[in-house]
């Protein structure tokens, strides 16, 4: 362990549009915060390719691009941006000590975590190559890039169901395809993809491989029942089998829900840890969006400045 120890009024565990958001705000109200981007600086957005939903840019922009002008943007107000990982957090007494990279410690008087959630994927290789070019685990972002054409989607929950929906709002037919001979979204959920003349359920089935080489053109499927293979002409495929967010070195110490996103309290970002806020899809399974996450980014900061002139430490 490194004796080097640094103290700041505001760390922020996490990049992507809620950290980089925390640390504008957080920056402009002169907490010199400190930012560690984590393993995927800029996170999920720096996968995907268009954003067309996030207003501002009337042309679109590149994810990657968007959110170098968020760091940017950050950094030009006196944000320090880092590379590097939290491995460790001692919220036990204030202030907090954090440890990133397994050896450098941080002494924080306020924590905003915006680790952010990573899409569950089906693990082919496929499936890897083409990520931005026709697969996409967010059919809200990217089902508009696929409007008049046919897509599938893989998931049997309520969420998948939602984005099979839709979908067939946009496209001219969905296949969803489901690996069991049932799903497990909610009743409603699932009549209303059975009732959609534009969505056919493939029921035990599996994904062989997604075909294309610069672009998705196509998915080979096979029946886990009978092992017959088709394939299916589509230009887009979606993968919608959820997600997880990225908050395992906080689960001794903060309250979650059942599938580990972080509770806080109505109506804010605060946690059940005074002085630790979380933002972004750290704590939201419900919107997922670049510009909710954003906007969660700076009411932490905003619940973070208030904490500090409360405690009298601004």
């Amino acid at each position: 362990m490194s004796s080097e120890i640094e103290k700041t009024k505001v760390l922020i565990i996490g990049s992507g549009p809620a950290g980089y958001t925390a640390a504008i705000y957080a920056a402009r109200a002169g907490l010199n915060p400190v930012l560690y981007t984590g393993g995927q600086p800029g996170g999920q957005l720096t996968i995907t390719t268009d954003v067309e939903n996030y207003p501002g840019y009337p042309d679109g922009i590149m994810g990657p691009e968007m959110m170098e002008d968020f760091r940017k943007q950050a950094e030009r107000f006196g944000t320090q941006v880092r590379y590097g990982m939290v491995t460790k957090v001692d919220f036990s007494s204030r202030p907090y000590t954090v440890t990133v990279d397994e050896q450098k410690e941080i002494i924080a008087e306020t924590v905003i975590i915006s680790t952010g959630a990573s899409a569950k994927w089906l693990g082919i290789e496929s499936e890897e190559r083409l990520n931005g070019k026709g697969v996409s685990a967010c059919a809200v972002c990217d089902g508009f890039f696929f409007r008049g054409q046919d897509v599938a989607i893989v998931g049997a929950g309520d969420t998948a169901c939602e984005e099979a929906s839709y979908l067939a709002n946009i496209c001219s037919k969905v296949y969803m395809l489901v690996r069991r001979e049932e799903m497990r979204a909610s009743q409603i959920m699932q009549k209303r993809v059975m009732n959609n003349p534009k969505i056919e359920i493939l029921w035990n089935t599996e994904t062989d491989e997604i075909l294309g080489v610069d672009e998705v053109n196509g998915v080979r499927v096979y029946n886990n029942k009978t092992g017959e293979k088709r394939e299916l002409k589509v230009s887009g495929f979606f993968v919608a089998i959820g997600h997880e967010p990225n908050t395992s070195i906080f689960k001794e110490t903060i309250d979650m829900d059942e599938n580990g996103y972080i509770k806080t309290i109505p109506g804010s970002t605060k946690t059940n840890i005074e002085g630790v806020f979380a933002c972004g899809d750290a704590q939201d399974h419900i919107y997922r969006q670049a510009v909710t996450a954003a906007g969660t980014g700076c009411m932490a900061a905003l619940d973070a400045e208030r904490y500090l002139a409360a405690v009298e430490l601004v």
